[in-house]
C-alpha cells in the first residue's frame, strides 16, 4: 500500500515538473517574441557637421559619445550628400530621391506659401528651385506606417511652413519644428516669434537655456515615456551645429585653448553639445530596457563651414562638391547585425537610408519604384554590395555637378570647366588629372551628360 507521504512527494515532483515545463516554454515564447520583433529606429541627422568635425579624424574635437557609437558599429566613410545644402538634404532623406528630380537644387528660401519657386541671385542658369517639399511625396514616415510604425519628430524641419509640417508628412506627433532654416540664437528665447508659430520653443522656457538641451531632453522624454505596443522611428534632426555659431559659455574657454579662434571656437563647443545629446539618447535607450533592439543611425546633411581638412572645399566658397562639401559623417549602429568597429570605404548616398530603413522595418528586400536610392543592408550584413555610379547637383553657381565612381569623381561647372580627381589616392583634390588622357574621364563625362538628360528639369 502506498503511503499518503509517498503520494504527496509524487505530487510536488509532478507540480514542480509543470512548473518548470511551463516556465521554459514561457521562457522560449518571450525569447521568440523579443526576436520577432521589429527593431525601433532613432535618425540623429546633424546640420553642417563636417566630415572632419569629430574626435577619431580631429583631436581637436572631444567626441566621446560618437567615438564610442563609431566603435559599435560601421563607420561609412564615404558617406555623400546628393545636393549638399540645407532643403535638398532633407528632402532626399526622406525620400531617398535625388532632390533636384524633385525640383529642388537649392534650400528653401523666401515665403513658400506665396512664392513656388525661388531664384539665386549669382546662379549663373538661374534655376527656379520648390520652396517646399510637394505632399504627394511619400516619406519613409508614410511608409513606415505600414510596417505598424510609430513616427515621432524633433527638430529642424526647413521643407516648407505650416502646410507642408511634418504632420502632413505622415509623422505622427512632433516638437521644434519651426518656419525658419536656423536660430537666431542658441540661447533662449531661439527664434522669431513669427518663426514659430506652432509655440513649441515658447512655453516652460527660460533664459539661459540651449536649444540642442531642450530638444535632447524632448528627445530623452518620448523615449522614456515611449508606451505603445507598436515600434517606433524617432527622426531626430538637429538645428545644431548650423550658425549662428553660440557654444555654451562654460564650454568655450577650453576650445579657445586648443587654439580654435572666433566661431571656430563656438563651433568646437557647439559639437561637444551634440556629442553629449548624442550620449544621452543612448543612455535613455538603455534605461528603457530596448537599446538592444534599437537602430542608431548617424548622419550629417552636408560638409562643415569651418576647416574641413583634409578634405578640400566646404559648405561655402564654391567648391561644395568637393570632399568637403559633400562628404559627411555616417555611422549606423545595428544591435547583433553590425560588426563592432567596421569601416567601409563604399561610396554610399543619403538617399540609401530610405530603403535602408524600409529593410530594417519589414525584414525584406526593399525595391521601391522611382528612388534612386539602394539599401545599405548588404554593406551592413558584410555581403556582396554591386557598385555604381553617384550624381551631384546644385544650384548656386558656376560648379554645379558631379558624377562619383568608385575611387573618381569628376566635377563640372557650367562655364566648360571639368575637374577630375582620385579621391582615394587624393584625398584632399590637389592633384587635378582633366586633360591627361586618362579613358575615365571621357566614362565620366558621357555618364554625366546622360544623367543630366534624365534628371535635370528644363525650364
Amino acid at each position: 500500500m502506498i503511503s499518503k507521504k509517498t503520494i504527496l512527494n509524487v505530487f510536488v515532483a509532478f507540480v514542480a515538473m509543470l512548473f518548470i515545463t511551463c516556465k521554459d516554454q514561457g521562457e522560449q515564447q518571450v525569447s521568440t517574441d523579443k526576436k520577432n520583433r521589429k527593431p525601433n529606429i532613432v535618425l540623429l541627422f546633424v546640420d553642417d557637421w563636417g566630415w572632419a568635425d569629430v574626435g577619431y579624424r580631429n583631436p581637436l574635437f572631444e567626441t566621446p559619445n560618437i567615438d564610442q557609437l563609431k566603435r559599435d558599429g560601421l563607420d561609412f566613410n564615404r558617406a555623400y550628400i546628393p545636393t549638399p545644402t540645407c532643403s535638398p538634404s532633407r528632402a532626399a532623406i526622406l525620400t531617398g530621391k535625388e532632390s533636384v528630380r524633385m525640383e529642388m537644387p537649392r534650400h528653401i528660401s523666401g515665403n513658400p506659401e506665396v512664392e513656388k519657386y525661388n531664384l539665386w541671385p549669382k546662379d549663373p542658369v538661374q534655376m527656379p528651385s520648390i520652396n517646399y517639399l510637394p505632399l504627394e511625396e511619400v516619406t519613409y514616415a508614410e511608409r513606415l506606417k505600414e510596417y505598424g510604425y510609430y513616427n515621432a519628430f524633433i527638430g529642424k524641419w526647413h521643407l516648407g511652413h505650416q502646410a507642408h509640417f511634418p504632420d502632413k508628412q505622415g509623422f505622427d506627433e512632433v516638437y521644434g519644428t519651426t518656419n525658419a532654416g536656423h536660430p537666431k540664437n542658441y540661447y533662449y528665447p531661439f527664434f522669431k516669434p513669427e518663426d514659430d508659430p506652432k509655440g513649441f520653443l515658447k512655453s516652460g522656457l527660460k533664459e539661459g537655456d540651449y536649444l540642442t538641451e531642450v530638444l535632447t531632453n524632448k528627445a530623452t522624454d518620448f523615449i522614456k515615456n515611449y508606451d505603445k505596443q507598436d515600434p517606433f522611428m524617432l527622426s531626430f534632426w538637429y538645428y545644431t551645429v548650423h550658425g549662428p555659431s553660440i557654444g555654451k559659455k562654460q564650454l568655450l574657454k577650453k576650445y579657445q585653448d586648443k587654439g580654435m579662434e572666433g566661431k571656430y571656437a563656438h563651433h568646437g563647443a557647439m559639437v561637444e553639445t551634440l556629442d553629449k545629446s548624442v550620449g544621452e539618447v543612448r543612455k535613455a535607450l538603455e534605461e528603457k530596457g530596448i537599446a538592444d533592439n534599437t537602430v542608431i543611425i548617424l548622419i550629417s546633411d552636408q560638409g562643415g563651414a569651418y576647416s574641413n581638412a583634409p578634405l578640400s572645399g566646404g559648405k561655402k566658397g564654391g567648391n561644395t562638391l568637393g570632399e568637403g562639401g559633400a562628404r559627411v559623417p555616417f555611422i549606423v549602429f545595428y544591435p547583433g547585425v553590425t560588426k563592432a568597429k567596421s569601416v567601409t570605404e563604399i561610396p554610399v548616398q543619403s538617399i540609401d537610408l530610405y530603403p535602408t530603413i524600409m529593410e530594417i522595418a519589414s525584414g525584406e528586400k526593399f525595391d521601391g519604384e522611382g528612388i534612386q536610392g539602394k539599401s545599405l543592408m548588404p554593406i551592413i550584413k558584410e555581403q556582396k554590395f554591386e557598385s555604381r555610379k553617384l550624381f551631384f547637383f546644385r544650384s548656386y553657381e558656376d560648379q554645379y555637378a558631379a558624377v562619383i565612381d568608385g575611387d573618381w569623381k569628376l566635377i563640372k561647372y557650367h562655364s566648360g570647366k571639368f575637374q577630375l580627381f582620385n579621391v582615394t589616392k587624393d584625398i584632399s583634390e590637389k592633384n587635378d588629372l582633366i586633360g591627361k588622357g586618362l579613358e575615365i574621364e571621357e566614362t565620366l563625362k558621357i555618364a554625366i551628360a546622360n544623367w543630366e538628360k534624365e534628371a535635370v528639369p528644363v525650364y
